[in-house]
């Protein structure tokens, strides 16, 4: 009364089907155990090829149940007879199958070259298309090229143009620090300035965190407060019972002063004027600016004499604070011994600390070693399992391809040889009919010079050899009409019979046809061991009459 539903199917959870083992009895070789080549995947379940491979075993087994035995010379020439046209058909039947395994070959010969086709279309179309891009890329680039050049022509024309007569101007010190886009706000590249260079001069140096020592030293002057945070623990704003829920009536107290608070709120709440509106205001516009002063340009002279006067003034300046540093040191000579003296005891604590930053150097210097050895050995692992797949690949290619070159080789093999047997068979069926006419042309020239047989007899005889010639023919034709009707209705039963019935077909077979053959087997052998028994016993006293 119950059922699941799984997430898998029957069919893909199938392993090979369970063969029991069995035993045979004695005397009895059923039919079934001819079949026993075939296993799961490979002929079974039977198939259309498998089921004409039984019909053609049981057709060659009833074939050979009614061969003539060899007791005389006609019955021999019969067998011989009957073995031939077996022989012929086999060979029939084997052309088919090599024509049609051609057809097969041809059709994935037709495949792969459609395929290769396809590649090789779309490998066209690829080159096509990189050789396209080439040629956009390369026209890209000329196009900015000539755009670079325009510009630059253009650049040198404008410059031309503002100074047409050439006449020398000079700077013009406040008109370029008054426009923001002059050359000293905005230096230009091309005239030689680049901004990146010499960056390095407005990084921040600071020894307090550049170097390892200047880390220590810092770490040691912050206070305990900064490394050890203690943390407290908040105390609730109401009183909590034992398990650290709110008591009723502290939630109560709580509701109420929210409730009280709202109502302050909303008694208390003044209105807010309303705004008017932003596009009926009344825009003041800004003071207009100052006009620049312009100063008149001074003569050569008094710019020669400024420029002598601050010169003087620079060296004046400098030479008072060189007086001033040197009154200094003066002053505090002692102090700057006590420092010397305490900073040469310092002196040990930083060779202890550089013992320690090379220590942790060398130790990241052995554990880069070791990863590099650990790296180098796997590449070698890598290399040479690498070189042994490759040789294993090698390898098993070279097989494959012996291999396909050996059936090759034996299906040429297997056609030439019966090639060579067709033609041995047409030569001695010649050879027979010739040999035949021979023997009736000298048999009706004897018996016409001999004059033994008379007219009458010499025409029966071409009468009856012509009445034999031709029921031989109207037999084989009703024999070959026959097959083929036969073969039709066996066909249509084919079609028409289900599982069960060839089931009970092949059981049929089995008992009719193996069982018996294995009893005559049986029964052979045992004929054999009681000969052997009395062969023996000859032999024996043939040995002791010698000795």
């Amino acid at each position: 009364t119950l059922g699941t539903q799984t997430d898998y199917r029957d069919g893909e959870a199938q392993t090979d089907p369970y063969s029991p083992e069995y035993v045979v009895p004695s005397g009895l070789v059923p039919e079934l155990l001819t079949l026993a080549t075939l296993t799961w995947g490979r002929g079974l379940p039977a198939g259309l090829a498998e089921v004409e491979m039984i019909e053609r075993a049981r057709e060659k087994r009833a074939w050979e149940a009614t061969l003539p035995a060899m007791d005389n010379a006609s019955q021999i020439m019969k067998r011989r007879k009957m073995m031939d046209d077996m022989e012929r058909k086999e060979w029939a039947f084997r052309e088919q199958e090599i024509e049609k395994l051609q057809e097969v070959r041809l059709e994935v010969l037709k495949r792969l070259l459609w395929r290769r086709e396809k590649n090789q279309n779309e490998l066209d179309a690829k080159r096509l298309d990189d050789h396209w891009q080439n040629h956009q890329k390369a026209k890209e680039e000329k196009i900015k090229k000539i755009q670079h050049d325009c510009a630059l022509m253009l650049r040198k024309l404008i410059a031309k143009r503002k100074n047409v007569m050439g006449k020398l101007e000079r700077r013009d010190i406040i008109k370029e620090y008054t426009d923001f886009a002059s050359q000293t706000y905005a230096p230009l590249s091309r005239i030689g300035y680049f901004p990146d260079n010499h960056s390095e001069r407005y990084v921040v140096k600071n020894f307090y965190l550049n170097t390892f020592a200047g880390l220590c030293e810092l770490e040691a002057s912050l206070p305990d407060s900064v490394t050890q945070v203690k943390i407290k623990a908040p105390k609730p704003k109401y009183p909590t019972t034992k398990t650290g829920f709110i008591k009723r009536s502290a939630r109560l107290e709580m509701e109420l002063a929210q409730v009280h608070q709202a109502l302050l709120e909303k008694k208390n709440k003044v209105e807010e004027p309303k705004t008017p509106l932003r596009f009926l205001e009344k825009v003041e516009k800004p003071v207009p600016r100052p006009p620049t002063p312009i100063l008149e340009k001074p003569s050569v002279e008094e710019e020669e004499t400024e420029l002598a006067v601050i010169c003087l003034q620079k060296l004046l300046r400098g030479r008072a604070v060189q007086n001033m540093m040197f009154e200094g040191k003066e002053k505090r000579l002692e102090l700057i011994r006590e420092l010397r003296t305490t900073h040469a005891l310092q002196e040990d604590g930083q060779l202890l600390l550089k013992a320690e930053e090379q220590m942790t150097l060398a130790l990241q210097k052995q554990h880069d070693l070791q990863m590099h050895k650990l790296s180098s050995a796997e590449n070698h692992l890598a290399r040479e399992e690498g070189r042994v797949l490759a040789n294993i690949f090698d390898f098993l290619s070279k097989e494959l391809v012996r291999l396909q070159e050996e059936r090759k080789i034996h299906a040429f093999v297997m056609l030439a040889e019966r090639q060579r047997r067709m033609r041995e068979a047409e030569e001695s069926g010649r050879r027979q009919v010739e040999e035949r006419q021979r023997q009736e042309e000298d048999e009706i020239f004897r018996q016409a010079r001999e004059g033994d047989c008379t007219i009458d007899s010499y025409l029966e005889d071409i009468i009856l050899s012509s009445m034999e010639n031709t029921a031989e023919e109207q037999a084989r034709e009703e024999i070959q009409r026959m097959a083929v009707e036969i073969n039709d209705i066996a066909y249509e039963m084919e079609s028409r019979r289900t599982r069960l019935q060839s089931e009970e077909i092949v059981a049929e077979l089995v008992y009719d046809f193996l069982i018996p053959e294995a009893e005559k087997m049986s029964s052979r052998e045992k004929v054999r061991q009681s000969q052997r028994k009395h062969i023996y016993a000859a032999h024996q006293i043939i040995h002791r009459g010698i000795e």
